[in-house]
């Protein structure tokens, strides 16, 4: 069962911050899953915008564009499932975002997920 606590949503909740920080401004010493996804930013950017093509990324809410770079680049890199990825950047977008962020990421993240024939076909 997933907590609060849980030591990869703390990591998760720590990047997230970092990466929202890392919109205004370079971050010392990022940790090694910041610097993984900031390595791969216009790719997983790319990725956001095809599937939200009327949410420009530099009109959208920073700490939203913050936890999908980190679900995206989990999509694409990671071995944890799909359904767990979308779920804990929904948990994120709730914790962090506005009222309506969670539903957005969901369906951002859904759209990418369907997209993507060969993560889970």
């Amino acid at each position: 069962m997933k907590t609060s606590t849980d030591p990869r949503h703390l990591k998760r909740r720590e990047a997230v911050k970092t990466l929202f920080a890392e919109t205004f401004a370079s971050q010392p010493n990022p940790s090694d899953l910041v610097q993984k996804i900031l390595a791969q930013k216009e790719k997983l950017d790319k990725l956001i915008r095809d599937a939200a093509p009327q949410w420009p990324i530099d009109k959208l809410n920073k700490i939203d564009l913050a936890v999908l770079r980190l679900a995206v680049y989990e999509l694409e890199n990671g071995d944890t499932p799909p359904k767990v990825i979308i779920d804990e950047a929904v948990e994120l977008a709730k914790e962090f975002g506005s009222e309506s962020s969670s539903s957005f990421i969901n369906g951002v993240l859904g759209t990418i997920y369907k997209d993507e024939p060969t993560k889970n076909g």
